[in-house]
C-alpha cells in the first residue's frame, strides 16, 4: 500500500504541472454508441423473376359467390383484388395477381351420396355421366373470376383434384386405394379432354385467359376415406409414372386445339417431394424424375408445359432451422437444371409449433392478429429468398371454418367460425380481415408479376428469422425499388440503407401492417433513418434514378 501510494503521488506530480501550463483542456468527447444498423442492397445482382402471388377460390367462393348479397360479395373482391389506392394514399386490398380456379368433380351433384361430409368441400362438375357440359355450373367461383378480371388480375390458374366422377374407379371424387391415381382403366385420356374442354370454353365464354393448368395435386397423399367411409374432400394419389402420361396426354391436346396454356406440374404435399427420395413410392424426387433430360419421365421436351415445378410448404416449416435447410436443400437442387423455377403454390398452418408461435400452438382455431400472421410472413419470406421461389399462392382465399386456413374471414357474428352446418355462413354473413392477408398484401400488392429480386447481403438467413428479415425487389422498367422488411422481435429496429444506385428525392414510403395497422401508408422517410417497428411487416417503396 505504501509504495502504491509514493507512486501514484509521483504520477499526479508530473501531471499537474503539464494542466498548469495550458489555457484550455482539450478532452476528447465521449464515444456514440449506435444502434442503427445498415441494410445493404445490391441491386446489380438479380436473383428470380417474381411470377406473382395468388390464392384458390376453393371451396367457398362457390356459395359466396351464388348467395351472398352482392354488396358484401365486391367487398370481398375488392379485398383480394384491389390495385387502388385510397385518398389517404393506403391500398384498398391486396391486389393478388394469381387466381386459382378450382375445376371440380362433381362431388355436388352427388350430394350426401358423396361420402363428402361437408357440403362446402363437394364441388360441380362442368361435365354430366352423359358426356353433356354446362358451362352454367360452378356459378359462385365464375363471378369471382369475373371479379377478379374487373380487378385487374390477369393470371389464371385452373387447377384440379379428381378426374369426374364418371370416370373414377369406385365414382367417388375421393381414392379407393393407395398410391395410384383413381380413373377407370382407359379413361385417363377422357380426363386430358375433359380439362382442355373447360379450358377452351372458360377461356371463351368467360373472355379471359387461362395461363396455366396444375392437373394433379398433392399426389403424395392418398386421398381415402376414413374408417367412417366419408372423406373429407376430393382428391387423389398419383405416382410420377401416372403423371407423367397424364401431361404427355394434356400438352398434346392443348398443342392441337391450338392453345397456349402452360401445365404447371407439382403441387407436392411437402417440398421435400420435390427434391429427395422419401418412401420409394414413384411420389417423390420429382425434379429429377421430370426435368432431368436421361430420365424416362423427363417433360422437358413437350410442348405446353411451364418450366416451373410447384410444391407446398407444409409440414416443412418448424422448427425454424428445418424451415431454412429444406429450402436450402431445394433451391439447390433447382440450380442443377438449366432455366428451372419454382413456384410455392399452397400453404396453411398444419403444423403445430406451440403458443408461443400462434395461439392456439397450431392450425386449429382461427388468428385474425399479427402473431400468426407474423409466423406466415417468416414462411413467405424464406420460401422468397432461401428457397428462390418464384412464385408463392396461400391456399384457400375465404373462410368460415374456426381455423387458420383462410385470408378472409365469415361468420354469423356469434362465434368464431364453424363447420358443422351447410348453412352456417352460406347466404350470408360478417366479413373479418386477418393481419394475415394483409400482412401478404405487403408482397403481393407492390411486388408486381416481372419485377425481380435483388440482393440483400449479410443476412443469416436463421438469425434474421428470429429478428428482422429484408428482401428486396426492382421493376426494370420503371426503376420502381420494394424492401419489405420483417420484424418479428419486441424491438423497433433502425436502419440506415446501403444501396448502389440512388433514389429519387433521396426518400422511401413506407407502409406498415402491424397490430394497429393495415398496410397503411406512412411518413415518408429518408435513407439514414429507416424505422421498423416490433412484431411488424413494412413495405418500402422508392424510385430509382
Amino acid at each position: 500500500m505504501k509504495y502504491n501510494f509514493i507512486l501514484l503521488t509521483f504520477i499526479f506530480g508530473l501531471i499537474l504541472p503539464i494542466n498548469s501550463s495550458c489555457s484550455k483542456v482539450n478532452v476528447p468527447p465521449p464515444p456514440v454508441y449506435s444502434d442503427i444498423r445498415t441494410m445493404n442492397i445490391d441491386i446489380n445482382k438479380e436473383m428470380q423473376i417474381i411470377d406473382g402471388f395468388g390464392a384458390s377460390d376453393a371451396w367457398r367462393c362457390q356459395m359466396v359467390g351464388k348467395y351472398w348479397p352482392l354488396e358484401k360479395r365486391n367487398r370481398i373482391a375488392d379485398l383480394l383484388f384491389s390495385q387502388e389506392i385510397d385518398e389517404n394514399g393506403n391500398p384498398k386490398g391486396i391486389g393478388l395477381s394469381i387466381w386459382r380456379f378450382y375445376l371440380g368433380a362433381g362431388s355436388a351433384e352427388q350430394g350426401p351420396e358423396s361420402d363428402i361430409y361437408d357440403e362446402w368441400r363437394r364441388a360441380e362438375c362442368f361435365q354430366d355421366s352423359d358426356g353433356k357440359y354446362d358451362w352454367g355450373k360452378q356459378e359462385g367461383q365464375r363471378w369471382f373470376l369475373q371479379a377478379a378480371k374487373q380487378r385487374g388480375v390477369n393470371t389464371f390458374l385452373a387447377f384440379t383434384l379428381s378426374a369426374p366422377v364418371h370416370m373414377t374407379i369406385n365414382g367417388k371424387a375421393f381414392s379407393p386405394r393407395k398410391l395410384h391415381m383413381n380413373i377407370k382403366e382407359g379413361m385417363l385420356p377422357d380426363y386430358a379432354d375433359f380439362l382442355v374442354e373447360c379450358i377452351d370454353n372458360l377461356q371463351k365464354n368467360e373472355e379471359l385467359k387461362f395461363e396455366y393448368l396444375s392437373p394433379v395435386n398433392e399426389p403424395q397423399w392418398d386421398w381415402m376415406a376414413d374408417s367412417n367411409g366419408k372423406a373429407s374432400q376430393e382428391g387423389t394419389p398419383a405416382t410420377n409414372d401416372e403423371m407423367y402420361q397424364f401431361v404427355s396426354l394434356l400438352t398434346e391436346r392443348l398443342e392441337k386445339k391450338s392453345l397456349t396454356t402452360q401445365v404447371v406440374l407439382g403441387e407436392a404435399g411437402a417440398i421435400n417431394y420435390l427434391y429427395e427420395d422419401v418412401n420409394n413410392e414413384n411420389r417423390d424426387n420429382q425434379i429429377n424424375d421430370f426435368w432431368n433430360p436421361s430420365s424416362s419421365l423427363y417433360i422437358g421436351n413437350l410442348s405446353n408445359v411451364m418450366n416451373v415445378i410447384s410444391g407446398h410448404s407444409y409440414f416443412t416449416v418448424w422448427p425454424i432451422d428445418i424451415q431454412i435447410l429444406h429450402r436450402e436443400k431445394l433451391a439447390a437442387k433447382i440450380k442443377q437444371f438449366s432455366n428451372l423455377k419454382y413456384w410455392q403454390t399452397e400453404y396453411c398452418i398444419l403444423e403445430q409449433p406451440g403458443e408461443n408461435e400462434i395461439p392456439g400452438g397450431g392450425g386449429n382455431k382461427r388468428d385474425l392478429g399479427m402473431k400468426t400472421a407474423l409466423f406466415v410472413a417468416r414462411i413467405i419470406h424464406n420460401d422468397l429468398v432461401v428457397g428462390n421461389a418464384s412464385s408463392w399462392q396461400w391456399w384457400t382465399a375465404i373462410s368460415r371454418a374456426d381455423y387458420k386456413d383462410g385470408l378472409i374471414y365469415l361468420d354469423d357474428g356469434n362465434s368464431s367460425g364453424s363447420t358443422s352446418s351447410s348453412e352456417y355462413c352460406k347466404r350470408n354473413g360478417y366479413i373479418r380481415e386477418s393481419k394475415l392477408m394483409w400482412v401478404l398484401g405487403n408482397y403481393s400488392f407492390f411486388i408486381r408479376p416481372g419485377m425481380v429480386r435483388v440482393h440483400v447481403a449479410d443476412q443469416n438467413p436463421i438469425a434474421a428469422s428470429n429478428d428482422v428479415m429484408i428482401s428486396a425487389y426492382k421493376d426494370r422498367q420503371t426503376k420502381k425499388i420494394v424492401i419489405v422488411t420483417v420484424n418479428v422481435s419486441n424491438a423497433e429496429r433502425i436502419y440506415k440503407l446501403n444501396i448502389n444506385g440512388k433514389l429519387k428525392n433521396g426518400e422511401l414510403t413506407p407502409y406498415i401492417t402491424s397490430e394497429n395497422s393495415n398496410l397503411m401508408r406512412g411518413t415518408i422517410t429518408n435513407l439514414e433513418k429507416i424505422v421498423i417497428p416490433a412484431k411488424s411487416v413494412v413495405t418500402f417503396v422508392g424510385e430509382l434514378q
